[in-house]
């Protein structure tokens, strides 16, 4: 049975103080439209920016990730949206009023109480899944962290965390079933070490930490009136270590939960992948970087595998979609610039379009006349109408819409297309479409043979 995507039923309010910026902030988690995914907005800032939770947007992850998208960044976005991932939502808003998502108690348990309370609808579309079909690993020897995916039927994440630490030890950490995320994972706090809160209280951060919101780990013998004056930097009273090398301002919900905490962050880097993952994770000290570059090579093995040429099974014979009579009802090209005859297939993520290529077309007469082959940037502009037809499909009045194409990109001729050749295009969906904007792969094939691909980046515009 195919999955559907869902979304939130209504909006969730959170407040709390960024971890880093010590700034108050207000998020508000909203429903959002099939195929969205998960989007940011910065209400804070003039016209409300939105910035895509993808992993190409990440632009720092040195104590937690941080996105950007046309100069507008939010930061510590990890923790929402493991909360969102993990109870299985695929498109929300997450609206903030400042430049951080707030801590609150430095694990994802309230974010996910408040989701549970407000309940989860099932939309229409049906959800995507980006299928682990090979090893992908992303490797620091260095450092000794390796995070890797490999093919299996579900989804399973596991970690191993070693800081040759004393008190942490080795510790291991698993999840295979989402529904068991809630409870197990969502509420593991951040740690840090007590050496580091120093260096990050020199270097201006960790301005919303309150020693509550994290598990603060004592590796060496640190006496009383250090305790005593980094509990008056936090504004707590006094502190002690307990014997088993944590600070006593909290206790451990879990025996290994720094690990557990490890997975959530984890979780949460990798919803930048921007669908869901069939496949089982591997990961031996995981961090943000590992996190996201693993997400942005899980990315790119997607898009390339979108473009391997997949030649359409095209019966002739069969009556056309949209005949070339409904194909000018939609599209506002016309002869000699209206460069598709019909359109043969069409699903939720690809179509299939068809040019016959005859000496009749009027641009032989000078390309070339000794040798007549078709222009390359005509079977384009070819393509580009195969997939204007699609985009235009998506909205109920295509008449009062125009297709306006932003982008092409990566486009490499392979052969050359000569009178006599029928043009075979399929393009299909790079990512759902957003806010009116389409990314489209496209190919073109003369019977089994590749002639043209590339990549087409376009916009539904309303006609004035």
């Amino acid at each position: 049975m195919l999955e559907k995507q869902t979304t939130l039923k209504g909006d969730i309010r959170l407040t709390g103080k960024g971890l880093h910026t010590g700034v108050d902030v207000n998020i508000t988690i909203c429903p959002a439209p099939e195929n969205t995914g998960y989007v940011f907005i910065r209400t804070d800032l003039e016209g409300e920016p939105k910035i895509e939770a993808i992993a190409e947007n990440v632009v720092d992850t040195s104590r937690g990730t941080s996105i950007e998208q046309n100069g507008n960044r939010v930061t510590t976005v990890e923790h929402v949206l493991a909360s969102l991932s993990g109870l299985g939502i695929d498109n929300a808003y997450i609206k903030v009023n400042g430049p951080e998502v707030p801590i609150l108690d430095g694990s994802a348990k309230l974010f996910v109480e408040e989701i549970q309370k407000v309940g989860i609808e099932i939309q229409e579309a049906e959800r995507g899944f980006y299928v682990i079909k090979e090893k992908l690993v992303y490797t620091d020897a260095e450092r000794g962290i390796e995070i890797a995916a490999y093919p299996d039927e579900s989804f399973s994440i596991d970690v191993l965390i070693d800081y040759n630490s004393k008190v942490l030890g080795n510790q291991y950490a698993q999840l295979t079933n989402l529904g068991e995320f809630a409870e197990q994972v969502a509420p593991c706090r951040t740690f840090v070490f007590f050496h580091e809160l120093e260096i990050l209280l020199k270097n201006n951060l960790i301005k919303g930490g309150d020693l509550e919101n994290a598990i603060v780990i004592i590796e060496q013998e640190v006496k009383q009136e250090e305790l005593d004056r980094i509990a008056d930097l936090f504004n707590k009273p006094r502190v002690h270590v307990k014997t088993e090398g944590f600070l006593n301002n909290v206790d451990l919900r879990f025996h290994n939960e720094p690990a557990r905490h490890k997975l959530l962050d984890l979780m949460g880097d990798l919803a930048l992948v921007g669908r869901r993952i069939k496949g089982k994770i591997v990961a031996k000290r995981p961090g943000h970087l590992a996190n996201t570059e693993l997400a942005k090579i899980i990315r790119k093995m997607a898009r390339k595998e979108a473009m391997k040429p997949n030649v359409p099974r095209v019966d002739f014979k069969q009556t056309p979609l949209y005949d070339i009579n409904q194909i000018r009802n939609i599209l506002p090209h016309r002869p000699p610039f209206l460069l598709i005859d019909k359109i043969m297939q069409m699903d939720e993520n690809s179509v299939v379009g068809i040019k016959n290529v005859t000496m009749n077309e009027e641009f032989f007469v000078g390309h070339f006349p000794e040798e007549p082959v078709m222009p390359g940037v005509l079977q384009i502009e070819a393509m580009a109408q195969v997939g204007g037809i699609f985009v235009l499909n998506t909205v109920p009045d295509p008449e009062n819409y125009t297709t306006y194409f932003l982008k092409i990109d990566r486009v490499k001729f392979k052969r050359k297309v000569v009178p006599g050749d029928t043009l075979v295009f399929r393009l299909e969906l790079l990512e759902p479409i957003r806010r009116g904007i389409a990314s489209m792969f496209g190919q073109a094939f003369v019977g089994e043979n590749l002639v043209m691909e590339g990549e087409l980046l376009a916009q539904i515009v309303k006609q004035k």
